[in-house]
């Protein structure tokens, strides 16, 4: 047997399930986990205050299998969920698991795989992999299964990478779960979740964080997770209810790029791409006049340098606008049609990957933000 595959098959992975009020899925999610064709696991469950019957869910699986470790702890949030289970590992790879998901059975197998292609970890601090997108109906049900926005689309000149080379990363939903991190990389570089209440989009200042302080990225175009969505809009919902998170995150996002020195154009653009995407999902969920947003998005936009928000296509035109506006600039004029032939391609994808259908439903959503 090759030594490096040895070595795979005997990695240490702590799992990391932050849980606050999750019974309904919490039993499939943590099958899932004990179920992975990789067994060397340690399974930390890290309960958040649940007031419902996770706590009991938690005790029964870990009377089952050994490899469960239990922490419970006041309600503190997400981010601090995770920063407690990362603090306690003992494995050579971290993984972050919602508990409303579950990881497909051979995910880890095959991300450690990855990784051991290209060093294992001696030379990968992160390995990367696809993800499907679990669409589910009223009663539990899954209705659709996707594909995630970045399949098929990542492709670096090289691997291991730096995520320049690969800025469909950052582009999209954070998916910080399809991935493993090396634990040593974490402790060193002090990277950490913010620790806000609630889940508060945290994992999105942790995307950039363990992407960008690295040049020794790994991935995998296999899906290794599945990912539940209950909505194509929950976005917006989310910002109706807390209108001003979405920007604070994504200032944090900045944040961290700045600590990291980021200078790259590529990785600047898709942090901008995403600023003014949040920006519209905050004007759409809650009003521009809604309070503290106003403020919140001119300091935001600030941030951003005019001609690149200006200049890039794949920016709405209504995004332009409200880019414009906040800033005080002169209403952009053009750019409709290489907008245009920008969402022709994108639909294009979505149709050769995951059929007509989800492309006209996706297209549906967005239309408000092609104007």
């Amino acid at each position: 047997m090759d030594v490096s595959t040895t070595n795979a098959k005997k990695a240490l992975i702590s799992v990391i399930i932050p849980i606050y009020n999750a019974e309904k899925t919490l039993d499939r999610c943590l099958s899932s986990v004990e179920q992975q064709t990789h067994r060397s696991l340690e399974i930390v469950c890290v309960n958040d205050g649940s007031s419902d019957r996770s706590a009991e869910i938690m005790r029964e699986h870990a009377a089952r299998d050994s490899r469960i470790v239990l922490v419970d702890k006041p309600n503190e949030g997400y981010g601090a969920s995770c920063n407690r289970g990362i603090d306690i590992a003992r494995g050579a790879w971290v993984a972050i698991v919602e508990p409303d998901d579950t990881v497909e059975r051979t995910g880890y197998e095959t991300l450690l795989a990855c990784a051991e292609n290209y060093g294992g970890a001696e030379s990968v601090d992160v390995v990367k992999g696809a993800y499907w997108r679990i669409f589910l109906d009223g009663r539990g049900s899954e209705t659709s299964r996707v594909s995630c926005p970045y399949h098929g689309r990542v492709r670096p000149r090289r691997q291991p990478f730096a995520v320049g080379d690969a800025t469909e990363l950052l582009r999209h939903h954070p998916a910080i779960w399809s991935a493993l991190y090396r634990r040593s990389y974490l402790v060193d570089e002090g990277i950490r979740f913010v620790e806000a209440p609630g889940s508060g989009w945290v994992d999105n200042p942790f995307l950039v964080e363990t992407l960008c302080r690295t040049r020794h990225i790994a991935y995998t175009d296999e899906c290794v997770y599945d990912y539940v969505e209950r909505d194509l809009r929950e976005a917006e919902s989310f910002a109706a209810r807390s209108p001003l998170i979405p920007l604070e995150r994504w200032n944090e996002m900045m944040d961290a790029a700045a600590l990291a020195n980021v200078d790259d154009r590529r990785v600047i653009s898709a942090l901008a791409l995403r600023g003014v995407n949040y920006a519209l999902i905050t004007v759409e969920g809650a009003g521009l006049d809604a309070p503290g947003v106003r403020d919140l998005l001119t300091s935001s936009m600030e941030r951003l340098d005019a001609d690149l928000v200006l200049s890039d296509h794949s920016i709405s035109p209504a995004g332009k606008r409200l880019f414009a506006q906040v800033r005080g600039l002169p209403e952009p004029r053009g750019g409709k049609v290489a907008h245009a032939a920008h969402l022709a391609k994108e639909a294009l994808y979505r149709v050769r990957t995951n059929g007509l259908s989800f492309a006209l439903e996706t297209a549906k959503r967005r239309r408000r933000r092609i104007g």
